[in-house]
């Protein structure tokens, strides 16, 4: 490959991350496109200074300062102006970024369920609580509560203790024998998996662990004060300051759907190679299918190789095929179930950008049709969070993407050429 190769990678989590350091490792030169101003994505985030996985500050520091490398920090692309240039807004304002090669690391969004009370100040997605923690969100001394389903949950909860807050419970959805049958094929296949696991359980040792629960609703007045939930029809209350509800993962295609990326099963579609549908597009990472890190660090790789037109390493496919195989277990173990349908009220609100409730959206067929009934996914999230949710709760395709697929100040858009 010429040093003349230019590729374009949108995302600097660990997909991302790892594949912008697999084509700078071939001679290209790299474009690195992120709306964060620290690298890392949600997994790694804090930047370079808080890591802990050596893999991404070995990676970082090959990258940074490297005469091939553009890191284009605090930039969100906005969506296409045709189908090899980009639209981005940056501090500076809207501009176009053509390209040759595009590589689409565009991660995972929080699946996001309707409860009572699930509004208020002080609940938030178990990621996103993680997040305002990480972000220097003071919590020290205060109560918190993570509930719903998936190994975020145990992630949330570690990070809200070492901040020094009381974890009053952990509620997961899914019963101790699916955990247990969990466990043992963590210890059978993954043994690398397990033993984070144990470690994690070891950190969590005096939080109470709730399995086969389910959030009943949420209770405040201007905001938080406790979260009520159920298990085996027994309800208990937990007092609590701030509630991290976490229903899994939904990859993020919206960009990929914006450059006309097919999709499946809700990921972005990709062939062996991390090719998609796309000419000259590729993707890597969650927003193929949620995996986690290493997943996303594998497909990286192989992803910035094809789309330079080389081989990926021998050595990298048993990696990738382990990746894939927790990716499924994962899917398997922790998949939303019907029961968590039951948590809304017909009065609760689903669309929270245009207090849209279940009431309101139960008397129709489709996303269409409530859409032009209501109000449903207009505001400023476009959808992104009601839309997956009505999808599960009601059997809807999502919404379709739209540009901007961010909103986007009137300044950037005019500006563009």
């Amino acid at each position: 490959m010429t040093r003349d190769a230019l590729l374009h990678i949108v995302g600097s989590g660990p997909a991302g991350l790892a594949a912008a350091h697999a084509a700078l490792d071939a001679g290209a030169a790299v474009c690195l496109i992120d709306d964060n101003h620290a690298p890392g994505g949600q997994i790694w985030r804090g930047g370079p200074g808080r890591w802990t996985d050596a893999r991404a500050t070995r990676m970082w520091t090959a990258l940074h300062d490297h005469p091939r490398f553009t890191h284009l920090a605090g930039t969100q692309v906005i969506g296409c102006a045709d189908a090899n240039t980009l639209l981005v807004e940056a501090a500076d304002g809207g501009a176009t970024i053509p390209f040759q090669r595009l590589l689409l690391c565009t991660g995972a969004r929080e699946l996001s369920l309707p409860f009572p009370g699930w509004t208020l100040p002080g609940v938030t997605g178990a990621g996103g609580l993680q997040a305002l923690i990480k972000g220097g969100m003071p919590v020290r001394d205060r109560t918190v509560v993570v509930a719903g389903t998936g190994p975020l949950l145990l992630a949330t909860a570690a990070t809200a203790l070492q901040a020094g807050a009381r974890v009053a419970a952990i509620v997961e959805h899914q019963p101790w024998s699916r955990l247990g049958g969990f466990g043992l094929a963590l210890l059978a296949r993954h043994k690398a998996k397990f033993a984070q696991a144990v470690s994690l359980f070891a950190a969590l040792r005096t939080v109470p662990y709730v399995t086969g629960a389910r959030i009943v609703a949420a209770a405040g007045d201007d905001i938080l004060r406790g979260v009520t939930v159920t298990v085996q029809g027994r309800e208990t209350h937990y007092a609590c300051d701030f509630l991290g509800a976490g229903f899994g993962l939904v990859p993020n295609t919206d960009l990929g759907r914006a450059l006309g990326c097919a999709t499946a099963d809700g990921a972005i579609l990709v062939d062996a190679m991390q090719k998609t549908s796309r000419a000259n597009v590729w993707a890597a990472g969650e927003c193929t299918g949620i995996g986690g890190v290493d997943k996303a660090v594998a497909e990286g790789r192989r992803a910035a190789l094809a789309a330079l037109g080389l081989h990926p390493a021998a050595r990298d496919a048993p990696a990738l095929r382990a990746a894939h195989a927790f990716a499924g277990l994962l899917a398997r173990t922790f998949a939303p179930n019907d029961a968590l349908k039951t948590m809304y009220r017909p009065d609760t609100i689903v669309c929270r950008c245009e207090d849209v409730t279940a009431a309101q959206l139960l008397p129709h067929r489709d996303w269409r049709e409530a859409k032009l009934a209501t109000r449903v996914g207009m505001g400023p999230c476009q959808g992104k969070t009601c839309g997956p949710a009505c999808a599960f709760l009601f059997g809807w395709t999502p919404p379709d993407s739209r540009i901007p697929i961010l909103p986007a100040s009137a300044r950037a858009l005019s500006s563009i050429e």
